[in-house]
C-alpha cells in the first residue's frame, strides 16, 4: 500500500514537498486514493460530505489569494473533515519558488489536528491516473493478501493431532515473506524454519533489545516478536527476521500467522490434556479387567466408547513396536479399531501396547480386527511383531493376555511376525533352527551315507511313520511291501523301534527339518558336537508355548494329564491304557477329546500326538527324554 512517505519517492514526477509533517507518523499513513477539487469548487460548494476514508486531497488551480479569508475558513473546515476521515494530507498546486501558499492559520489548524500539509509543482494533468493506479494497487494487494490468508488457512491441521501443523505453518511464512521464523517459549522450540533459525534469530532478538531505539543498521535484520497469546500461552511468541523492512501488509499478515499458530498452539495442548484423560481411563478400564472387575471397568467406558465393553468374551492382542514409534502405533490403532476395541500402551513395557477386542456373537471371532492389526504392524517397521490369543470370557482376561504375550514372544522369532493364536503357532518353527538342523542331520546320517537310499527315504518315510502302511503306500503310489521295506531297512540304520511312537516321532520331526525347513548351517557351526533334543527343547519360547497349551488342560477338573501319560506310555493304544488306569475305554477316549478340544490338536495325527508328548515334557518333564542313543530322542520314561 502506497504511503505519504513513499509516494514522492515511489513519484519523482509529482514534485511533492512538505510544507509541515509529524515526521514517521505522517510518512506511514496509508493513501486509499486521491480526490481532486478546485479552490472554486471549494468556495462554491464547500467541503465535500462523501469524502472517502483515507483519501489524499489535492486542489489543483492557484489559490484565490485575494479571498484569503474565505479560502482559510474553507480549508479550516476541510481540515477537519480530513482529520475524521483518517486523510494522509493535503496538497495545493503551487509554482516553483512561491512564498507559503497556506495561510498560517491554516497551518496551525493543520498541525493541531495532525494532518500533514504538501505542495506540489507539477501540471495537473501529470496527477491524472493516479488515483486509479493507486485503486489498482490496493486491488493487487487484496488479491494478494487473499491469497496468502487463504493459503494460511490451509495449513490449517485437520486434526488436532497433527503435531506437524506448526512446523507447517512456519515452512509456510518463511516461503512466502522470504524470513527466518522461530516460534518458541522459554524453555523449548516449537517450530523454526529453516532449521537454523532459533540460532540466528537468537542473536537478531538479543540485538535488538540491546539496540532499541536505534535506527536499523543496513547490515542489521529487521526482526518482529509477536505473543501468541492470548490463544496459546501467554510466553509462546513468533519470531521473524529479514534484511528488509516489513510493509504494514507483511506485519498484517504475521499477526494473522501468531493467531492461527496460537489456535493451534492452544489446540495441542488442550489435545494432549483430553488425550491423557482419555489415555489414563482406558488404561485403568484395562486394570479393571485383568483383575476381573469387569462391571467397573464397563462404568470407566461408558462414556468413552459406550457399550464397547458389554459383550461377555473378547480376545486380547499384543504388539511390540520400537521405544519411540510407540506412541504414533497407538494412535494409529485407536483410530483404525479404537471403536471396536481398547487399545492401551502397555505402562510395564516401554515398547508393548494392549488391545482388548470384544467379540459380539459367536459368528465374529475378530477376523475383522486381527486383519486390520496385521495390516497395521505390518508398516510399523522390521522390529514390530502381533500376538493374539484365542476367544476367552471377559473374567479371564488376565489369561488371555498371558497367551497373547507368549505368541507376540513366538511371533518376534519367525520372518512373518504375526502369531494370532499360541494355539496356531508351529512348535518345529519355534526351535533355534541352526541348531535343529544340526541336530536332525546327525540324527539321520546313517540314512545320508548313500545318496540313492537316502533319496528313496526321504521319499518314504515322512508318510509311512505318519499313516498306515497301507495309506502310506496309496498316497505314495507305491506297493506295501515296498514301504514297509523301507521302513524296516530305516528303523535298521537308525536303531529305532518304529513300533513306539517316541520314535517315529523323533525321526518325523529330524525329517521334517531337514527335507522341509532346510537352511544352512553357519560354517563356524559345522564341525561342532551336534545339541541334544534335550536342549533343544530348553529354549524360553518352548516352555511358555508348552505352559499356554497345558494350562487349559490342567485347569479341567478331570485328572488328563495321567490319561495322556499312560496314552503316550502304551503308544497310544486306548485299551492298554484303559486298563492301566482303571478306566473305561469309553472315559479314556472321552480324556482325549478333551485334550483336543483344550489343546487345539488332532491327537489322530502324528504331529498332534508329537505336539502333546512335547508339552507334557517341558511343561511336566514326564514323559521324559531317554539318551540310549547318542543322540537323545522322544522315548517315553517307561
Amino acid at each position: 500500500m502506497p504511503t505519504l512517505g513513499s509516494l514522492p519517492t515511489d513519484k519523482p514526477e509529482l514534485r511533492l514537498t512538505f510544507v509541515w509533517d509529524n515526521l514517521k507518523r505522517a510518512r506511514a499513513m496509508e493513501i486509499t486514493g486521491v480526490v481532486t477539487m478546485a479552490p472554486e469548487q471549494l468556495l462554491e460548494d464547500g467541503v465535500p460530505g462523501n469524502l472517502p476514508d483515507g483519501s489524499l486531497v489535492l486542489i489543483t488551480g492557484a489559490m484565490p489569494f485575494r479571498l484569503r479569508g474565505r479560502i482559510t475558513t474553507v480549508l479550516e473546515t476541510l481540515l477537519q473533515h480530513m482529520s475524521r476521515k483518517g486523510s494522509p494530507g493535503l496538497i495545493v498546486s503551487a509554482v516553483p519558488d512561491a512564498r507559503q501558499p497556506f495561510p498560517q492559520p491554516v497551518v496551525d489548524q493543520a498541525k493541531r489536528l495532525d494532518v500533514p500539509l504538501l505542495t506540489t509543482t507539477a501540471p495537473a494533468e501529470v496527477w491524472e491516473g493516479v488515483h486509479e493506479e493507486i485503486q489498482q494497487f490496493r486491488l493487487r494487494l487484496a488479491e494478494r493478501r487473499a491469497s496468502h490468508l487463504n493459503s494460511l488457512v490451509q495449513e490449517l491441521p485437520a486434526q488436532l493431532a497433527d503435531s506437524r501443523a506448526m512446523q507447517r505453518i512456519a515452512d509456510w511464512l518463511a516461503r512466502v515473506l522470504d524470513v527466518q521464523v522461530l516460534v518458541s517459549e522459554p524453555e523449548r522450540v516449537l517450530a523454526a524454519s529453516p532449521a537454523t533459525a532459533a540460532e540466528q534469530l537468537a542473536q537478531a532478538i538479543i540485538q535488538q533489545s540491546v539496540d532499541t531505539g536505534l535506527p536499523d543498521a543496513p547490515s542489521r535484520p529487521h526482526t518482529q516478536l509477536i505473543p501468541l497469546a492470548p490463544t496459546s500461552a501467554a510466553d509462546a511468541v513468533l519470531a521473524v527476521a529479514r534484511r528488509i523492512p516489513f510493509d504494514e501488509a507483511d506485519l498484517l499478515l504475521l499477526r494473522h500467522a501468531a493467531k492461527l499458530l496460537g489456535l493451534v498452539d492452544q489446540a495441542h495442548r488442550e489435545y494432549r490434556a483430553a488425550s491423557d484423560a482419555s489415555r489414563a481411563a482406558r488404561g485403568a478400564a484395562f486394570e479393571l479387567l485383568l483383575d476381573g472387575e469387569v462391571a467397573k471397568a464397563r462404568r470407566v467406558m461408558t462414556n468413552l466408547v459406550p457399550g464397547l465393553l458389554e459383550p461377555d468374551t473378547a480376545r486380547v492382542f499384543v504388539v511390540e513396536t520400537e521405544q519411540a514409534h510407540r506412541d504414533t502405533a497407538v494412535r494409529r490403532c485407536t483410530a483404525a479399531i479404537g471403536h471396536q476395541a481398547l487399545v492401551v500402551p502397555d505402562s510395564r513395557r516401554a515398547r508393548r501396547i494392549l488391545i482388548v477386542h470384544p467379540i459380539r456373537s459367536e459368528e465374529d471371532n475378530g477376523a475383522a480386527v486381527s486383519a486390520e492389526l496385521t495390516h497395521l504392524v505390518g508398516t510399523f517397521g522390521t522390529h514390530s511383531s502381533l500376538g493374539g490369543s484365542g476367544v476367552y470370557s471377559m473374567t479371564l482376561l488376565a489369561d488371555a493376555l498371558h497367551e497373547a504375550i507368549t505368541a507376540q514372544s513366538f511371533a518376534a522369532l519367525q520372518p512373518d511376525p504375526i502369531a494370532l493364536s499360541v494355539h496356531g503357532s508351529d512348535f518345529v518353527s519355534l526351535l533355534r533352527q541352526s541348531e535343529a538342523q544340526r541336530w536332525a542331520r546327525h540324527l539321520l546320517s546313517p540314512l545320508m551315507r548313500d545318496e540313492a537310499q537316502w533319496e528313496s527315504m526321504r521319499e518314504t518315510l515322512p508318510a509311512a511313520l505318519a499313516y498306515p502302511y497301507t495309506v502310506a503306500a496309496r498316497r505314495l503310489h507305491l506297493h506295501r511291501n515296498t514301504v514297509m521295506r523301507r521302513v524296516r531297512t530305516a528303523a535298521e540304520v537308525l536303531q529305532m523301534d518304529f513300533g513306539r511312537v517316541a520314535d517315529r516321532i523323533t525321526v518325523a520331526l529330524a525329517l521334517e527339518m531337514v527335507t522341509q525347513r532346510e537352511t544352512a548351517v553357519p560354517p563356524g557351526l559345522a564341525g561342532l558336537e551336534p545339541p541334544s533334543l534335550t536342549r533343544l527343547l530348553a529354549a524360553p519360547q518352548i516352555h511358555a508355548w508348552a505352559q499356554t497349551l497345558i494350562r487349559p488342560v490342567q485347569a479341567d477338573r478331570r485328572n488328563l494329564l495321567t490319561t495322556a501319560r499312560a496314552w503316550l506310555a502304551f503308544d497310544t493304544h486306548v485299551e492298554p491304557a484303559s486298563r492301566a488306569l482303571g478306566l473305561s475305554e469309553v472315559t479314556v477316549r472321552s480324556h482325549l477329546r478333551a485334550l483336543e478340544n483344550h489343546m487345539q490338536r488332532d491327537l489322530s495325527t502324528l504331529s498332534g500326538v508329537r505336539d502333546l508328548h512335547v508339552v507334557l515334557h517341558v511343561a511336566t518333564g514326564n514323559p521324559g527324554l531317554l539318551a540310549d542313543h547318542p543322540e537323545d530322542d522322544l522315548r517315553v520314561v517307561a
